[in-house]
């Protein structure tokens, strides 16, 4: 594949979070995006690539489809490996490495797969197979049809390189950005988590309102490959005008520990100017002088037998406190358990999908304004 040619993008997301995705994408102005199980396809060349690494929030990875020819047994995904021109994409002196999966096909041991697809590649090629490279050739071999594909992200895209410290069971950003997308968040209100942990919500609210693109601080595996541009990729990430936001995001927490470090997270961030974390209990929680916005929070669930019942007091605090207090805003709540989130008495719209986080299954609840 050339640098000129058209192909197909995946974005990878959370299950149950792919239409949300498709819309971000839309909105970033990348071609018919289609949301197909797991994420969303579009269509570009390598300078999409990049700018998709660089501006979506909610991808959690995004992948180059290369190449897709449909396979019976190995020896036959030998010889069209060996048919991929692999040095339009890969480098020589750049390790590699090769991760397959085999899904109601032929061949079924991806173990053998992957082994194909790298010996192929190395004997073409030149390039060193190592199995820690970051540099990823995926193949999926899926009813008999191998799709090609190359990690152009490297380290997941929730790691946008601020967050250096996390309390425990943190939400991923590229979670929190989907979720106040949900919620219909654009930027130009306030936002309040009055559990705010490590500040990711807030800190992925205030990024937004000011325009910051998610990935203007750290390194992408497309920048170890043959079509890697580097004065064209110098060009892309430089900083536009910073839009001053109309509104201020608001984080609390009881745990002092916890503001250290959303204050600490959002310094890195650059966006301590448009934040602001205080200590508090749940019950003390209020809000901002101005108009009413939006309050998101991602309260514990418990993980073991009994500890969600232990719990329902505080989500009947956080309830209470809410429908006193936050009059006129909307809300958003995620729980790994609805009985947590009705016990908060709150009227809350019909939920979207659950998605997975952390080995669990949350579900994002959310009110319209609340009267």
């Amino acid at each position: 594949m050339t640098h000129d040619q058209d192909f197909e993008i995946f974005l990878a997301t959370a299950p149950g979070l792919e239409p949300v995705l498709a819309e971000e994408v839309r909105l970033k102005g990348f071609k018919r995006p289609a949301t197909v199980p797991g994420g969303v396809t579009t269509r570009g060349r390598w300078p999409e690539i990049w700018r998709a690494n660089l501006w979506i929030r909610g991808a959690t990875r995004i992948l180059a489809r290369i190449d897709a020819f449909h396979v019976t047994h190995l020896a036959h995904l030998d010889t069209r490996a060996r048919r991929i021109p692999w040095a339009d994409t890969l480098r020589p002196d750049t390790p590699f490495r090769v991760e397959a999966t085999c899904t109601k096909s032929r061949i079924w041991h991806s173990g053998a797969a992957a082994e194909r697809i790298a010996t192929a590649i190395r004997e073409t090629l030149g390039a060193p197979h190592d199995p820690d490279a970051e540099v990823t050739v995926m193949a999926r071999i899926d009813h008999d049809l191998c799709t090609i594909s190359i990690d152009t992200s490297g380290e997941p895209l929730h790691k946008r390189g601020f967050k250096e410290e996390v309390n425990a069971a943190p939400l991923r950003e590229t979670l929190a950005a989907l979720f106040l997308r949900q919620c219909g968040f654009d930027g130009t209100e306030p936002v309040v988590d009055p559990m705010c942990g490590s500040g990711t919500f807030i800190i992925e609210a205030a990024e937004i309102a000011a325009r910051l693109n998610p990935g203007r601080a750290r390194h992408f595996a497309f920048e170890r490959l043959a079509t890697f541009d580097a004065a064209a990729w110098q060009q892309m990430r430089e900083p536009k005008v910073r839009r001053t936001p109309p509104a201020r995001f608001h984080g609390s927490d009881r745990d002092a520990g916890a503001i250290a470090m959303s204050r600490a997270n959002a310094e890195r961030a650059g966006v301590s100017d448009i934040t602001e974390f205080r200590q508090c209990a749940i019950s003390e929680a209020r809000p901002p002088e101005g108009p009413p916005g939006l309050l998101i929070v991602n309260p514990p669930y418990g993980t073991r037998m009994g500890e969600a019942k232990s719990l329902i007091p505080l989500y009947q605090a956080l309830g209470r406190t809410l429908t006193t207090h936050f009059k006129g805003w909307r809300i958003g709540l995620v729980t790994a358990d609805p009985k947590l989130a009705h016990a908060t008495g709150l009227p809350f719209l019909p939920p979207g999908p659950p998605v997975p986080h952390g080995g669990l299954r949350v579900t994002l609840f959310r009110t319209a304004a609340l009267a």
